[in-house]
């Protein structure tokens, strides 16, 4: 499956595909089949890795799924330094080997995920503390790059040709998405959920607010490049969509670590203004308005948020509270908030709107 001159696409593609679905019969020694050697396997793991900046998307995509397939039976024992060398190749300024990069990760982080043994909990803890910090910084440097060349093209006419001539826009719109998929992964398989463990996540806090003020910046440009360039506006109505989606699965898996005052009252209001007044806010799509829809109703749903029937827990002693005091106190905060941001006439004027539609 490696670029060669000589080689079609169609027959890497098919040799990636191939490799790809031999992993499971093959690469475990088993009684009834010979496997592949040690030798051999250290030989394919590191030639992997130097084959990532795939150009063909669908043998990335192969070559992506390939190396998670891998990973989950060698990581880490046998490949104790795969994250180390693809955290060395994002330090790349080539976008599309970044791109690739951020592909392998993410379907390698996604396999790892569904490891359940408490050693491998413990594994995907880690690389969650190794990766989360770099993979932060790039989205947002790269949802200011993103609206910075969103603004400059919204002011021009001839934004098919722009495009034609540069596709870095584009590949970095799409690097921005797998990162965003990446840090939603991060957190919630990094963590066990707070709804257990009443410890907050301190990345909930960090990262919700500015997928808030992410999605209000992407907003207008759905309707700004509407008539004007369809990959533009498919990415602006895209983005928008899942960004809300992250927000709705954060508040789903660390419920108490979402309150907090920049975070539950901040995302709830702006979800209840795009549904009463979809069209003053710029997010008539059926998508967006539905996410929101699901985030008001899972918040106002949440058994985490309701309050307990002896209230918050004021400690005066020295000795630390318990696990059932401070989820008491969380949801006494929750519903505080909660009643502030959503009382009874904006519930009746929420009723009526849904009827009506």
């Amino acid at each position: 499956s490696a670029r060669g001159s000589s080689c079609r696409e169609d027959v890497r593609l098919l040799a990636t595909v191939y490799f790809k679905n031999s992993i499971n019969r093959y690469w475990r020694t088993r009684r009834d089949s010979y496997g592949i050697s040690n030798e051999e396997k250290d030989h394919l793991r590191k030639n992997l890795l130097l084959n990532i900046r795939e150009e063909n998307n669908q043998i990335a995509l192969q070559l992506a799924v390939l190396i998670s397939k891998i990973a989950r039976l060698d990581y880490p024992r046998e490949w104790r330094d795969l994250f180390s060398i693809l955290a060395q190749q994002l330090q790349s300024a080539d976008v599309l080997a970044s791109h690739r990069v951020f592909m392998v990760l993410f379907r390698t982080l996604k396999e790892l995920s569904t490891k359940r043994l408490a050693v491998d909990q413990r594994n995907y803890a880690e690389i969650t503390s190794h990766l989360f910090e770099y993979t932060w910084n790039l989205w947002k440097s790269d949802v200011q790059t993103i609206l910075q060349n969103l603004s400059m093209l919204s002011q021009r006419n001839d934004l098919d040709s722009i495009l034609e001539q540069s596709n870095d826009l584009i590949l970095i719109c799409d690097r921005w998405l797998l990162c965003l998929k990446i840090i939603r992964q991060l957190i919630f398989s990094g963590y066990a959920s707070d709804s257990t463990t009443a410890q907050e996540v301190w990345q909930v806090r960090e990262v919700c607010p500015t997928v808030l003020s992410a999605i209000q910046s992407l907003l207008p440009y759905y309707s700004s490049f509407k008539d004007k360039q369809a990959k533009l506006w498919e990415f602006a109505k895209r983005a928008c969509t899942k960004l809300m989606k992250v927000l709705v699965t954060l508040q789903g898996r660390h419920p108490y670590s979402f309150v907090h005052q920049t975070v539950l009252p901040a995302t709830v209001d702006f979800c209840l203004n795009i549904i009463t007044n979809p069209e003053q806010a710029g997010a008539s799509f059926e998508e967006f308005l539905i996410q929101c829809m699901v985030l008001v109703k899972t918040v106002s749903e949440c058994k985490e948020y309701k309050p307990s029937a002896t209230g918050r827990v004021i400690n005066q002693s020295a000795e630390p509270l318990s696990l059932e005091q401070k989820k008491k106190n969380f949801a006494a905060v929750a519903s505080d908030m909660l009643k502030v941001v959503l009382p009874g006439d904006r519930v009746v004027l929420l009723c009526n709107i849904l009827i009506r539609r």
